[in-house]
């Protein structure tokens, strides 16, 4: 379900939300949050249908490891993992203007296109690290990074040193399909290596599968 509203409309549909909320809460008292995605106000709520399934893209069970294997329940000491309640409030917050918080798909862009979180962005795992030795030894590799990690996440390079600064950096909430994917620990620990401070990391562990399997909005960027 994706829902769209003017702002005028919000408290009606809060209202709507509320009368479905006896039925399908997210949790006790929390029948829906209101999120900002590309500039619109989308609320997330559990959907109203008892009989709806997984779609077909979460569905299977079998995946081959490598790549896809079961993920650690700490993807690197110091990150906190954290669960969907987690998720809603950092996307809570930035809704109400907090803008010292970003909500990461880790995914390619090919498997964001099928939905994904409501107020997260996409930064590929590959666009973070592209060199599979970390090296970034490509000048187009080490731009790419460099623009990423200024223009989005907040880090500075000391101009004397050329050692990254991170005092002023977001705190990151990042994601990908689930406990089988790889993408978003990949971007956590090539951060951790740059000198991210582990504190300002958060890993959403289930991803899309466990958001979906609770009904969950998403939406289609």
């Amino acid at each position: 379900m994706i829902v769209r509203p003017d702002l005028a409309l919000i408290p009606l549909l809060l209202t709507g939300h509320l009368a479905l909320a006896a039925d399908n809460q997210i949790a006790p008292g929390l029948a829906s949050v209101a999120v900002t995605h590309n500039g619109d106000t989308v609320l997330i709520a559990r959907g109203a249908d008892r009989h709806a399934t997984l779609p077909e893209m979460f569905q299977k069970t079998e995946r081959g490891c490598p790549p896809f294997c079961v993920q650690p329940m700490q993807v690197v000491a110091g990150v906190a993992t954290i669960g969907e309640l987690d998720v809603l409030d950092y996307l809570s917050r930035i809704h109400q203007g907090d803008d010292s918080i970003l909500v990461i798909d880790s995914r390619t862009p090919d498997w964001v296109m099928r939905g994904t979180i409501p107020g997260s962005i996409n930064i590929p795992w590959n666009t973070l690290n592209t060199d599979p030795t970390g090296s970034l030894e490509q000048p187009g590799e080490a731009e790419s990074l460099t623009r990423i990690l200024t223009e989005q996440l907040g880090a500075s390079r000391d101009p004397s040193t050329g050692q990254w600064q991170f005092d002023q950096a977001k705190t990151l909430v990042l994601f990908c399909n689930g406990i089988w994917c790889a993408q978003s620990t990949a971007n956590i620990e090539t951060l951790v290596g740059l000198g991210y401070p582990v504190d300002k990391l958060k890993w959403y562990r289930g991803g899309m599968q466990d958001w979906v399997s609770v009904g969950l909005t998403t939406v289609q960027p």
